[in-house]
């Protein structure tokens, strides 16, 4: 009796230190996990009672609290709601929050420890408690120009100032309203949900930075930098550009956009086989260069890893282990190779900016309730993609796709403009994807916008390609960027 007493008080102990050390991770370990969970209505109810802090662009809030009269004691309003909805998310007290709301809530709801003093001081003075205002990076004309050249089609843009890092637009299409998933009845929230999630071209995927698709050309500018990495690449460097070219080991043939050979006799340059997008010829350069120097060089640019901005961003991806045959189709961005908006906004910018990678950020400053700057954002360094005199040859080469080449509807009057078309093969049936990556003015070091634009499936257009459809949106980007 008295042993089987005390392996009962031995089994008790050990559910008491069970359950002690449990609460002790849920309390100071997993709280702030907890509490920025999405749908944790009871955080979000204790929330409601206090004034949230805005979403600024410069001094302009996009993002902003006021007074109601109901139970909750504020309501969340979005200003041009769609036109920011990626970087904002909404605030809702069905679901929780996304973007912005939620990686920078700790701020906006006024919990951050560094408002301690701040509550203090509130409590004392017989004030409501407020949250902390974020400033972003965002453009409100580049945002504007990037959201109104979509017009609607499935897509996305990025901006990016090459020097920085700092996404100066993130757009996509089509978007939602923050608006109707932040009202105050649950209802009326719900049914916007639900037919928002049951949209076949769903509004509330963040395509900037979670889509990712096969670049097709545009990854030409990562083989053409992993081919001048090797030293045995210069602009004049002659290159194959049959019409056609017969992948290793197999009965497939590789044609050409045009149908026709890039060059007299089947070759051309390397400068000029960038400019026309030569499929046969970045082929051949990628078989030469290799599947492993294509890796490392995709990995200098930030593929096969995760930007977080601090939203965070799909991976976009290299394939790990291709033969001789998806080696080439790697090497102009087809068979398993998928990126993001983002991340080839990151490779144009990376090649601008003497090849230094800057890591891609949208929160440019944390302030106080006062508005008093707590923290401003210092540009981080990802990785030196290229020597700078290889960045150089290559921005060149960009400058002559956009001058003498495919990308002629990126043209600026009085700037240099560099970039680079694609079109995306996708699944049999469907329509490509249509491509731009941009940089202007494209002088090495001094670049001041990159900008990458996708449009899934051409936007439903009847002729797809870059030139023609992902192009003008670039290009109105960059002018908005430099006032033009």
């Amino acid at each position: 009796m008295i042993r089987s007493v005390r392996r009962l008080a031995v089994v008790l102990g050990v559910l008491l230190v069970a359950v002690l050390a449990n609460l002790t991770y849920l309390q100071y370990f997993a709280a702030a996990d907890l509490r920025a969970q999405a749908g944790n209505s009871r955080v979000l109810l204790d929330e409601y009672s206090r004034q949230r802090g805005p979403i600024l662009l410069g001094s302009v809030a996009i993002a902003s609290s006021i007074p109601t009269q109901d139970q909750l004691k504020y309501l969340r309003q979005y200003s041009n709601g769609p036109l920011y909805a990626p970087a904002t998310g909404f605030y809702s007290v069905v679901y929780g929050a996304t973007g912005i709301e939620r990686t920078e809530n700790s701020v906006l709801s006024g919990s951050d420890d560094r408002f301690f003093v701040d509550r203090v001081q509130q409590l004392f003075a017989g004030r409501g408690v407020q949250g902390g205002a974020v400033r972003l990076t965002l453009d409100p004309k580049a945002q504007k120009a990037a959201y109104d050249g979509l017009a609607g089609r499935t897509g996305a843009v990025v901006a990016i100032d090459p020097r920085t890092g700092a996404i100066l637009a993130m757009a996509t299409s089509p978007s939602f309203d923050p608006n109707l998933l932040s009202s105050h009845d649950p209802a009326k929230i719900r049914a916007a949900y639900d037919k928002y999630s049951a949209d076949p071209n769903q509004p509330l995927t963040n395509r900037p930075l979670t889509m990712t698709l096969p670049p097709g050309s545009t990854f030409k500018l990562v083989t053409a930098a992993a081919a001048l990495e090797t030293g045995r690449y210069t602009t004049t460097t002659v290159v194959p550009g049959p019409a056609s070219l017969k992948l290793p080991n197999t009965t497939k043939e590789l044609n050409n956009w045009s149908g026709t050979a890039c060059g007299p006799g089947g070759k051309t340059t390397f400068e000029n086989a960038l400019a026309i997008s030569c499929n046969t010829a970045f082929a051949s350069i990628g078989l030469d260069v290799g599947a492993d120097a294509l890796r490392a060089q995709a990995d200098k640019f930030g593929f096969d890893q995760s930007f977080e901005v601090p939203l965070r961003a799909a991976t976009s991806r290299y394939p790990a282990d291709p033969d001789l045959p998806q080696t080439a189709m790697s090497a102009i961005g087809q068979f398993d190779v998928t990126a993001s908006a983002l991340q080839m906004a990151v490779v144009g910018a990376g090649i601008a900016n003497n090849g230094q990678v800057m890591s891609p950020y949208l929160v440019a400053q944390t302030l106080s309730p006062e508005l008093q700057v707590l923290q401003n954002a210092e540009p981080v360094a990802f990785s030196q993609a290229m020597s700078p005199a290889n960045a150089a040859t290559l921005l060149g080469m960009m400058v002559t796709v956009v001058d003498a080449g495919t990308g002629s509807n990126a043209r600026i009057s009085g700037v240099s403009v560099g970039g680079k078309t694609g079109t995306a093969q996708t699944a049999p049936g469907k329509p490509p994807h249509a491509w731009f990556v941009g940089v202007a003015p494209a002088t090495p070091g001094q670049a001041q916008v990159a900008v990458a634009v996708v449009l899934q499936n051409g936007g439903g257009a009847a002729e797809i390609s870059g030139n023609k459809l992902a192009a003008p949106i670039a290009k109105a980007v960059m002018e908005a960027v430099l006032g033009r």
